[in-house]
């Protein structure tokens, strides 16, 4: 099966603080998105345990290259990958549920990231969930494939597999 995976660092995308985002009620393609609100972005904001996590260069390819090595130690195919500094964006074809190939490519990335140093250890990295889309059809894969490499804005830590 195809997954598109998106996760996100903690506290970098608060339901209400902007326009467009989701949240577990509104999630489905075609439904409408939240509108900004103020004090739900405020209430999230104080519930947060630490401010919000960003990746700089050394982290973002420290995170490309476990997401990479996660899908060779599991036999998965990693596609294509997008690291930027406060989301992750990755097409991946693996034979597992999708969240646990998310859940193993956070836990990759915060081994990796351990190790690199940094004083960021013992800090929350990613957000709780994220996105499992399922990628039914080739064309659903290339769309997918396009948004994650091209329409990113200026690459960061990319990564696109032979022949794609």
């Amino acid at each position: 099966m195809r997954y598109f995976i998106t996760f996100v660092c903690y506290g970098s995308h608060l339901h209400g603080r902007e326009s467009g985002s989701v949240d577990r009620h509104h999630n489905l393609p075609g439904t409408p998105l939240l509108e900004p609100d103020s004090p739900r972005a405020t209430k999230e904001l104080r519930r947060m345990a630490q401010g919000s996590y960003c990746l700089d260069r050394s982290s973002r390819e420290a995170v490309l290259e476990a997401m990479r090595e996660a899908c060779i130690h599991r036999g998965w195919s990693l596609l294509a990958a997008h690291v930027r500094t406060n989301h992750v964006h990755a097409i991946v074809e693996a034979e597992v549920a999708p969240e646990r190939v998310m859940n193993t490519f956070k836990s990759y990335a915060s081994r990796r990231l351990n190790r690199q140093g940094g004083g960021d250890q013992g800090k929350r990295r990613w957000a709780h969930h994220g996105s499992t889309r399922r990628l039914w059809k080739d064309e659903d894969v290339r769309q997918a494939l396009r948004y994650v490499v091209d329409e990113q804005g200026e690459p960061m830590a990319v990564f696109v597999a032979d022949g794609l």
